[in-house]
């Protein structure tokens, strides 16, 4: 008799809770909401079950119905950015969301440059990072949302993340490039910000893709996906962080994307650059936004055990580079300038989130006044023993005149290249390049190595990427 009671007291419980609505992780005290939109709204209940949501700013109750498998889904509308509010949703019983913001929300992945909290790795500071920490305040409307480590085979209805608080531990454990941006952002335009931050170090692009998309690349084997062996190294295997990492945060409503990844490809430069446009592609699709923007940054110089070598690296930055006429509303922060000979992790991440914050600014949010896209090259023509390079710089110029600039090469028909003085023409406008060893210039390099240091800006501050005028083959590692 006890244990029949006990199983119909065990049924029951499971009936309750299965009655009660269930949220994704998203959906919890202190998340910001994406201001002035449909924000999206999902979960479960029971079969059948009318769900109400009745958000504190408005007086106009949102309702839905659960399908036969219980899941449910519909849209709540955000006033401008404030707060905080609370978030009533009910099928009977009630469920409270406390603390709420309305802001700006983006979304921020890629590997462990994204990754690096504001405390920095082991042995590794994040520049500055301590004051920010210690000057972090609760009432700061930043929030910070950093899902957990997982892989899997299938794509994930869950993961394990929650809501923090601007307070001093949550940010020291936050992306410091992600956390940058956001600060900046909150900052400039005095609104509330949310970052989700999903990342894991030394990770290929190729791991942050769904099967749809990666069947378009038929030199990955995807056949372990369909198997239940053991996977060796799962966060290296296409599809496996996606699947755990990113699919259970879709389709919540964000504002952009924020990119930093690519070192764990750079050995396959050519195959990154057709991997790029068919990763933003399947990001903008499965959120069903249209095209939200996409900021990512450019890795930064480093030696990978041969600073010096031609080529190597610099031809992941130039297939990134390449990514901007590719990828429709999208901007590239280059970090030739704050790079690191022998630290993979530049501890100077306060610029990278600037620049990301930059481009958001100048694209999403209408501020003017400055130029946040990098110089890109655009010509080279030849006149005697001189070449000169124009460039795609917008309402900005080529910085600084007057001064000899540095890491430049050119080469003649014998393909040799030699160090070369650079400087800039300032009522042109372009970049002049020669050497006296190459009475012919066919072709100019500049920084196209593992390691270099930028010497070419705009008049923004912005540096210019490692590029070059030829298509030689170089070795990429």
């Amino acid at each position: 008799m006890k244990r029949l009671l006990l199983t119909l007291a065990t049924l029951g419980t499971a009936f309750t809770l299965q009655a009660k609505i269930t949220l994704p992780v998203l959906f919890s005290d202190n998340m910001v909401l994406q201001q002035q939109s449909d924000a999206r709204f999902w979960g479960t209940a029971s079969p059948g079950k009318k769900v109400t949501i009745r958000p504190s700013w408005s007086k106009h109750p949102v309702t839905t119905t659960a399908d036969r498998e219980g899941h449910w889904q519909t849209t709540v509308p955000t006033p401008e950015a404030g707060g905080p509010y609370t978030i009533e949703l009910s099928d009977g019983e009630a469920l409270k969301i406390n603390n709420v913001l309305i802001g700006e929300v983006w979304f921020c992945s890629g590997q462990s440059n994204m990754e690096m909290p504001m405390g920095g790795f082991r042995n590794q500071p994040v520049e500055g990072a301590t004051e920010v920490i210690v000057g972090a305040k609760a009432s700061t409307p930043i929030r910070i949302c950093t899902v957990q480590r997982a892989t899997a085979r299938t794509p994930q209805e869950s993961c394990s993340a929650r809501w923090l608080e601007n307070t001093p531990d949550a940010v020291a454990a936050s992306s410091a490039t992600a956390y940058y941006f956001a600060r900046y952002l909150e900052q400039r335009l005095d609104i509330p910000v949310g970052i989700i931050v999903t990342c894991w170090g030394g990770t290929p692009v190729e791991a942050w893709m769904d099967r749809p998309a990666m069947e378009a690349f038929p030199e990955f084997d995807l056949s372990f996906l369909d198997r239940n062996d053991k996977i060796n190294h799962p966060s290296h295997q296409p599809t496996m962080l996606y699947n755990a990492m990113i699919a259970p945060l879709i389709p919540y409503t964000i504002k952009g994307f924020l990119w930093y990844q690519g070192e764990e490809n750079r050995n396959r430069p050519a195959q990154y650059q057709r991997l790029m446009p068919a990763f933003v592609e399947m990001l903008r699709k499965n959120w069903g936004q249209g095209t939200l923007p996409f900021y990512y940054v450019q890795i930064a110089p480093y030696k990978y055990g041969v600073p010096d070598l031609v080529g190597g690296s610099a031809l992941l930055r130039e297939a990134q580079m390449r990514n901007l006429d590719e990828i429709p509303a999208s901007g590239m922060v280059v970090t030739l300038d704050i790079g690191n000979k022998t630290c993979i992790h530049p501890a100077r991440k306060a610029q990278v989130g600037q620049r990301l914050a930059w481009l958001a600014l100048y694209n999403d949010y209408g501020i003017r006044g400055f130029e946040p896209n990098a110089p890109v090259y655009e010509s080279m023509s030849v006149e005697g023993n001189r070449a000169l390079l124009t460039f795609r710089t917008g309402k900005s110029s080529l910085a600084p005149l007057g001064d000899e600039l540095a890491g430049f090469e050119v080469a003649g028909a014998d393909r040799v290249f030699h160090p070369a003085k650079a400087w800039i023409d300032g009522r042109k406008d372009v970049l002049i390049v020669s050497s006296e060893e190459v009475p012919t210039p066919v072709a100019v390099r500049y920084a196209f190595r593992n390691y270099a240091e930028a010497s070419l800006f705009n008049t923004s501050g912005i540096p210019a990427s490692s590029f070059r005028t030829d298509d030689w083959e170089l070795p990429v590692k």
